[in-house]
């Protein structure tokens, strides 16, 4: 489990970017969802030792992330994807995995090659490990990363933004693998692609500007907002109620707009919300907004 106590994070400038923080994570992919700015990979670069909270700690299966004496184990059960890959263009994909495990201490060339070989199989990478980094596509520098993060079985990988620029069928995969590696182990994803949450997540938190406004099951999050979500193609309704409306598309009889809030005095069909209604509602509802 990942213990984050009423955690904190002020920058130097002023800019408090984590505002008593709290949470639990059990095995399995957990996704942190927010706007751009709203402290996710803060977040993230204190649960990978990149930064140091200025408040509150984390313990990370049973150790202190503060305790000197802890931090070299963290680092052995973590793996981490950022979302800028700092990857070397000319090394062939094997090669690189190679680099890495050597970086993450494997000196005997003979368990390094089965740790190499292991991260590249479970990112579907075999068929790419002597092609050069540069000529890879997003999508594949995207699963080489997570075949860096998963060297040497990682408990804990962190994923920060692992989908971004990706076209639908390399995202699909993407997915896919995340998935399948999230078995006993912790995967801790942080993006603002809400779809993402929804196909791997059983449970998530969504944070802005720092504060965490919730946390818990991805189910229950949706059930808070039934009832809430409308559509109509009055225009009359869309533009009095203007603030409500959270997208729209066109039907061939016209517009058809999709409303999230308290809409108890208009005579509107109900839907049933989806986690992009739901986390838009709680957006609108955020006293930060």
């Amino acid at each position: 489990m990942i213990i984050i106590d009423k955690l904190s994070k002020t920058y130097p400038n002023g800019t408090q970017a984590l505002n008593q923080i709290t949470l639990e994570i059990d095995n399995g992919v957990f996704g942190l969802l927010g706007p751009n700015g709203s402290g996710k990979t803060t977040l993230m670069r204190i649960l990978a030792g990149l930064l140091h909270p200025t408040s509150g700690k984390v313990i990370i299966f049973g150790q202190d992330t503060k305790i000197s004496s802890s931090q070299k184990l963290i680092r052995e059960m973590l793996g981490y994807l950022p979302q800028e890959l700092g990857l070397h263009d000319m090394l062939t994909v094997r090669q690189e995995l190679d680099y890495f495990a050597i970086l993450k201490g494997y000196r005997d060339a003979k368990i390094r090659d089965q740790h190499v070989s292991k991260a590249m199989e479970r990112a579907g990478l075999n068929s790419q490990r002597l092609q050069s980094v540069k000529s890879l596509s997003g999508g594949q520098k995207r699963r080489l990363g997570i075949a860096i993060a998963l060297l040497g079985d990682p408990k804990l990988i962190i994923v920060d933004e692992p989908t971004a620029g990706l076209d639908p069928a390399e995202r699909v995969r993407f997915r896919n693998i995340i998935t399948d590696i999230s078995e006993n182990r912790v995967v801790f994803l942080s993006t603002h692609i809400i779809e993402d949450v929804n196909q791997m997540c059983s449970s998530l938190a969504v944070i802005n500007t720092g504060q965490l406004l919730y946390k818990g099951a991805v189910e229950s999050l949706i059930a808070q907002a039934e009832g809430y979500i409308g559509i109509t193609e009055e225009k009359t309704i869309a533009e009095k109620f203007a603030n409500k409306i959270i997208s729209s598309r066109r039907t061939k009889t016209g517009l058809e707009y999709r409303l999230a809030g308290n809409l108890s005095e208009l005579s509107i069909d109900r839907v049933n919300p989806s986690l992009e209604d739901a986390y838009l509602l709680l957006m609108s509802n955020s006293p930060m907004k």
